[in-house]
Formats: structure tokens, sequence, C-alpha cells
């Protein structure tokens, strides 16, 4: 029973080199992640380092501690998601961006083959989704995008 009661007394007397080390690796994971989760648990074992040089049990120390980066992960976390999101551009790019373009068929569109030529200068292979085909010269529009393959559905404006 001594040794255990020297153990407890040692992590007792060091806790504060633990939180510390906490709080750096959670800073280091913060800096690759970006997500503000890790943050969070580093202010939780910020906390936690205050509560050892209070002088609070260390089993205190961790629930006050899980307890205070529970708290800032539900509550702080978001709004500051939000806030870093703000500025982000809306609009669409890449493949999101060809949605719902309009174009017109160069050639009888089936579900084998096809080809139109987009809004944006751009030509594609397409094909329906349906067995019903597109005729040359018809209007169309990009409902999917399968590779490099568009997938059109007739315009009827």
């Amino acid at each position: 029973m001594d040794n255990f009661a020297t153990f407890v007394q040692f992590i007792d007397q060091w806790a504060w080199i633990g939180w510390l080390i906490l709080i750096a690796v959670f800073l280091v994971i913060e800096m690759l992640t970006l997500d503000f989760t890790f943050l969070m648990l580093s202010f939780g074992s910020a906390i936690g380092l205050v509560t050892d040089l209070v002088g609070i049990p260390v089993w205190a120390q961790v629930i006050i501690a899980a307890a205070a980066a529970a708290i800032f992960i539900l509550f702080l976390r978001p709004p500051l998601l939000k806030r870093l999101r703000r500025g982000e551009d809306p609009t669409k790019s890449n493949v999101d961006a060809l949605i719902d373009l309009r174009g017109i068929a160069l050639h009888n569109i089936t579900q084998i083959s096809g080809q139109v030529k987009l809004s944006n200068g751009d030509t594609w292979t397409a094909r329906t989704a349906t067995a019903v085909p597109i005729p040359q010269g018809s209007p169309i529009a990009i409902t999917a995008i399968n590779g490099a393959t568009a997938i059109v559905r007739p315009v009827n404006d």
C-alpha cells in the first residue's frame, strides 16, 4: 500500500507537467487539423492546469478539465466555425458548377453516346439517364457528371 501512496503523491506532485504536455500535443494536432476540436481540448487542459495550480486533487482536475472541454466543444466551437466559414466563396466550382448548365445537343444523345456543346463553350461527351433519346440541336441541361461524361436531360423552354 505504501508504493501506491507514493505513486499517487508522485502523480499529484507532477500533474502540472502532464497538463502542459497535453496542452502542447492538442495545439500541435489543432495546427494540423484546423477544426477547433483540439483547440477546445487544449482549453480544457488549461483549465486542468489551473485547477492543479490551485491545489485540487488530480481526480477532480480530470473531471473539471473534461467538463470544461465538453462545454467549450458544445458552446464555443460552433460560433467559431461559423465565423471562420463566413468568408467562404459560395460560388460553385469544378463539377458542381456544371450541374444545371444549359447547352445544345451536337449529336443525337442516347444512353450509350452523344455530344453536347455547353453554354460555357465546353464540348462534352454525353448520355441520357432515360431510354428516350435527345435529337441533335435540342436544348439540354446537365443533371450529373459521371467521370468525363455529362448526364443530360432535355429542356423544354
